[in-house]
């Protein structure tokens, strides 16, 4: 075909198309946005994929997380983390993903998944499902959500989202347990946080979903409980040269416990919990009076 057949084919054909859908149609066409998931439990996890299966409907997903069980790990970086990354194939209800199991930590493989494994910065940034409630003072323990800190910190907002699970499955796989509405809340609230963003002071969602939550189950805002939701526990052993690890125990008391809060509102008013958080762990307090306290 000469030159200007080729022309008037591709004239004819763009003529159709236009004429077929209004040109505002390919003005309004946006990509699908970015989104980074990852979690604390580890890649295997079923919480993970059926986060992974919710969010594929509203972005494309890439998926990095620990290689290993990561639980209670924080937002710390530890330097003894390898930093491998391995590309690894996983089938899940007859759909493959190419998923990225990194060598450390959930807080360095959000890094490792913004600075060496996306071709950009995400979007937005999900840390979860995890196996568990993340309640109160003890936020800063968990790697779900240390995980969704360090990507606020790299300027991206975050999601760590969590489901109220009995102590025995915090460090399974099982399959007894049900994702399906905890992976729609997860839709849900990374759809508002795409559409919307997050507003002035808040860097990134804390959810919480009650264990017999459905779908149509409500949401409130809520703030940390002050308590301490688990209770650490000595090693059983008998020796120091034996190896012994520290445990826990629930230890929530409600009866007393301020209704706007994440413990109340999860436990006694069986709402999803949804606390906004921020970076900035400074003190509110007077500045001048704290300083004239500390000179005495």
């Amino acid at each position: 075909m000469v030159a200007d057949q080729k022309v008037a084919c591709s004239s004819r054909a763009r003529g159709a198309i236009e004429e077929r859908f209004p040109r505002s149609f390919f003005f309004d066409m946006k990509p699908k946005p970015q989104i980074l998931l990852t979690n604390d439990d580890g890649i295997q996890s079923p919480g993970l994929w059926s986060a992974a299966e919710a969010l594929a409907s509203i972005g494309y997903v890439t998926v990095a997380a620990p290689r290993e069980q990561s639980s209670g790990m924080g937002r710390s970086l530890p330097s003894a983390s390898s930093g491998i990354i391995q590309r690894e194939s996983l089938t899940v209800h007859g759909q493959t993903w190419t998923v990225y199991a990194v060598g450390g930590s959930p807080a360095q493989a959000v890094l490792h998944g913004i600075l060496e494994i996306m071709p950009s910065q995400p979007d937005l940034v999900v840390s979860g499902i995890n196996y568990g409630e993340n309640i109160g003072t003890g936020v800063t323990i968990s790697g779900t959500v240390g995980a969704a800190m360090e990507a606020a910190a790299m300027g991206v907002p975050a999601i760590a989202i969590s489901l109220e699970t009995h102590q025995r499955y915090h460090l399974s796989y099982s399959r007894e347990v049900d994702f399906l509405a905890a992976g729609q809340f997860t839709k849900r609230f990374a759809r508002l946080l795409l559409d919307n963003g997050l507003p002035e002071g808040v860097r990134l969602l804390k959810v919480e979903v009650p264990s017999d939550a459905t779908p149509d189950t409500d949401w409130e805002l809520c703030r940390l409980t002050q308590q301490r939701y688990y209770d650490p526990t000595k090693p059983e052993r008998g020796s120091w040269d034996v190896p012994g690890t520290i445990g826990y125990r629930e230890a929530a008391k409600l009866e007393n416990e301020s209704p706007d809060t994440d413990a109340y509102v999860l436990r006694k008013k069986r709402l999803v919990a949804v606390t906004p958080l921020g970076l900035d762990l400074t003190a509110r307090v007077d500045f001048a009076a704290l300083g004239q306290a500390l000179r005495k």
